[in-house]
């Protein structure tokens, strides 16, 4: 008995399809899960990298989407964010942000990782100026 609708099982390797340094965050990588195709788009997910040896301070930027989720899985990452200042996320800290919040990483630890979730699985990053 089927009893799901519009989705599919799926399961993805972590070790496989790496997309690393790209955009304005080329000090994370970001396996490409490929569970965007089986949600239809409406969401996607990544397990994010930092890559090892590259240090972050990126450039101020907002997403257009209708929900972004991150969930520090490993070690630490400090952020920055409009209006709200520097937060320092370690694992186990996960953080909504708003859509458009204008944001940039500011230092990360030794290898962290990240879980996001956005809405949808396709959206535009727009670098801002500094404020």
């Amino acid at each position: 008995m089927k009893l799901w609708t519009k989705q599919v099982f799926a399961i993805s390797r972590a070790d496989i399809g790496v997309v690393q340094g790209r955009g304005l965050c080329p000090f994370f990588e970001h396996p490409q899960l490929g569970n965007s195709k089986t949600m239809n788009s409406t969401y996607g997910t990544d397990v994010i990298r930092a890559v090892p040896g590259i240090g972050g301070l990126g450039a101020r930027h907002s997403r257009d989407l209708n929900c972004q989720m991150a969930d520090v899985t490993k070690s630490s990452v400090t952020f920055e964010y409009e209006g709200q200042g520097e937060h320092v996320l370690s694992a186990g800290c996960p953080v909504l942000q708003p859509t458009r919040i204008v944001h940039r990483e500011i230092r990360h630890s030794d290898v962290p990782e990240l879980i996001e979730i956005t809405s949808p699985a396709t959206f535009t990053m727009q670098e801002e100026d500094a404020r």
